[in-house]
């Protein structure tokens, strides 16, 4: 059986054609571009043909097409509820896309839940009864799976981390609060800390890995100036990864999952972020006495994770 995977983002639209066993046979993308819902229903059923006649395939030997939304993605009504970064307020998405596949299975989910979702099945949450995923990219986003399921909560908007606070009266939040875990600990958070760090300390090799001009920063060149020893990006390391753990810790002193996972770009760091939060737990963790301790560990299926998410839950979908 083959399943479709549609990971709709604010830049680009990534699809592709999932087995059975949670491998992509093929994919594609195309940018999300300007316009409105309408616009963007239009180039997915593109590039959903597209992908088919690559393959040679037809629409019928597909058994289910699944939507990633960032945003709340509203199950019962079948309305994207909020979607800020592609400007969607209460839209009939589904409907929009229904009649250019007859016949087949349609779904969506929020894109966070479906990339936790596929790296739960087959990813590094594979084998485990309970997982939580924590996405640091622009913001902090994430999903739960209790019992082989996703928790989403009233609203089907449980999972949103970066919206938490880590720290009373501090930064403002574009959600309207202050003190947010993604104002401290987001990929975005992680760069802004950095400039601020490289302002301060003009010597920092961090300078040289961007060519001297700030807007080129990003997690990656603060990570290998980490490994070089450099003094400013090391501080900053230790600073991030105190606010990470903070959040990190008080998820798992609330769910006590099985494993935690760390997915977005910046987990490519595997254990310079790991290990701090590691050693974090050993010391703060309210079970930190217990013999079996969570997993703090990086997300394996990278880009690929919303794609096979969103492909999998469309296929489990009762029709």
């Amino acid at each position: 059986m083959y399943y479709i995977g549609v990971d709709l983002g604010g830049t680009n639209i990534a699809a592709g054609i999932v087995n059975e066993k949670g491998d992509i046979v093929y994919q594609e993308s195309v940018p999300t571009g300007a316009g409105k819902s309408a616009a963007i229903a239009e180039r997915i059923v593109i590039l959903v043909n597209k992908l088919l006649a690559h393959e040679g395939m037809t629409a019928e030997e597909v058994e289910a097409i699944g939507i990633g939304v960032p945003g709340t993605a509203n199950q019962e009504t079948g309305l994207v509820e909020y979607a800020n970064n592609l400007g969607m307020e209460e839209e009939p998405f589904l409907q929009m896309l229904k009649p250019h596949f007859p016949g087949i299975r349609l779904a969506f989910e929020n894109d966070a839940n479906a990339a936790a979702y596929a790296e739960y099945r087959f990813g590094t949450g594979k084998g485990t009864s309970s997982m939580i995923m924590v996405t640091l990219g622009t913001g902090i986003g994430g999903g739960m799976i209790f019992g082989g399921k996703l928790f989403e909560g009233i609203n089907y908007a449980a999972g949103e981390f970066g919206h938490f606070t880590i720290k009373y009266d501090g930064l403002p939040c574009n959600c309207g609060r202050r003190g947010c875990f993604e104002r401290y600990a987001s990929a975005t958070a992680l760069v802004e800390q950095t400039r601020e760090a490289m302002e301060k300390n003009p010597e920092s090799l961090l300078w040289q890995l961007c060519s001297g001009n700030l807007d080129k920063v990003n997690g990656k060149m603060l990570f290998e100036a980490v490994q070089k020893e450099d003094k400013a990006a090391k501080e900053v390391l230790d600073t991030f990864t105190s606010y990470l753990g903070t959040g990190i810790l008080d998820l798992i002193n609330i769910f006590q999952p099985e494993t935690i996972c760390l997915g977005g770009g910046i987990s490519k760091a595997g254990e310079l972020l790991t290990g701090p939060i590691q050693k974090m737990m050993a010391r703060e963790s309210y079970t930190r006495m217990s013999k079996r301790q969570p997993k703090v560990i990086s997300a394996s299926l990278g880009n690929d994770a919303g794609i096979i998410g969103a492909a999998l839950l469309a296929a489990e979908k009762e029709e």
